[in-house]
């Protein structure tokens, strides 16, 4: 059998082994899709849960934990096939930012250093989450927003089976569900005390993930109608230069910074957390 022979048959055989996974996602879009949008309004807010949220709860609930439909083996091939369905999504957002890239060039270098905001978040979440129990899977949680970029970064220099990868996984499932329902309402919240201009809050939007920028840029835009083409476009900018630049700030900056404070102070969070566990038992 030639190259192409044995690349068709290990195709096949794949799809033998995981075709309840491509199926369940076939469904799980259909009927999340059917859904649509849900706008619930709060205080000066609103929430707004996106078809996503449902695609999300409904992979948790077929999963090995709860109903048992997909198998360990079956979760763990679907995590590896995150990446592939997300790169078109990234394309999309570079050919919006190239359609309005007038806009883009007007708002100044503000665009390119947003991302050095982000590397704050490392010093509160990293110890958080290591008294919470995590090891290595807290590097790959804290080093950044974790979205689609990052996502792919993690597993390229960890290995899609790494603790780093599994963390930067589970923050990007959890920020999938939570992150924008947060989103969206801390947009209509921040953009009603009228302190800064609808197209900063829209550059802030794009933060280095897609499905939190969508929610928030749609909560904008239900507030400013006229200004809604604005808003997008310098969302859609400032989310594709933070997955650009976001890369070049994790590799050098982001996860250098997350290794440093985990040798540091792993061995005394984990000491001290041990010996809560050990008075807990006796």
């Amino acid at each position: 059998m030639n190259q192409e022979g044995y690349m068709y048959s290990g195709l096949a055989e794949r799809f033998r082994k995981e075709w309840k996974v491509y199926l369940a996602a076939f469904l799980f879009i259909i009927v999340a899709d059917s859904i649509g949008q849900i706008k619930i309004p709060l205080g000066p807010g609103t929430l707004i849960l996106f078809p996503i949220f449902y695609s999300i709860l409904m992979g948790i609930l077929s999963g090995p934990q709860v109903l048992k439909f997909f198998k360990k083996s079956e979760v763990k091939a679907a995590s590896k096939l995150v990446i592939v369905c997300i790169c078109p999504f990234i394309a999309k957002l570079g050919i919006n930012a190239g359609a309005s890239i007038e806009t883009v060039i007007s708002a100044g270098p503000a665009l390119i250093l947003q991302e050095f905001g982000n590397l704050g978040t490392i010093f509160l979440s990293l110890p958080v989450a290591l008294m919470l129990g995590l090891k290595r899977e807290a590097i790959g949680a804290c080093h950044s927003i974790n979205r689609e970029t990052n996502l792919a970064l993690m597993q390229d220099m960890f290995g899609p089976d790494s603790p780093e990868a599994r963390g930067s996984l589970s923050v990007y499932i959890i920020g999938g569900m939570v992150g924008t329902i947060f989103f969206g309402f801390m947009a209509t919240v921040i953009a009603a005390t009228g302190l800064f201009h609808p197209y900063s809050l829209g550059m802030a939007s794009g933060v280095g993930a897609g499905i939190m920028m969508a929610s928030a840029t749609a909560s904008l835009s239900a507030m400013y109608p006229a200004m809604a083409d604005q808003i997008s476009a310098l969302a859609s900018a400032s989310e594709t230069i933070s997955g650009i630049d976001g890369i070049y700030i994790a590799i050098f900056v982001g996860i250098p910074l997350c290794n440093w404070l985990y040798r540091k102070l792993e061995p005394k969070i984990g000491k001290a957390c041990n010996q809560l566990q050990e008075e807990k038992e006796r």
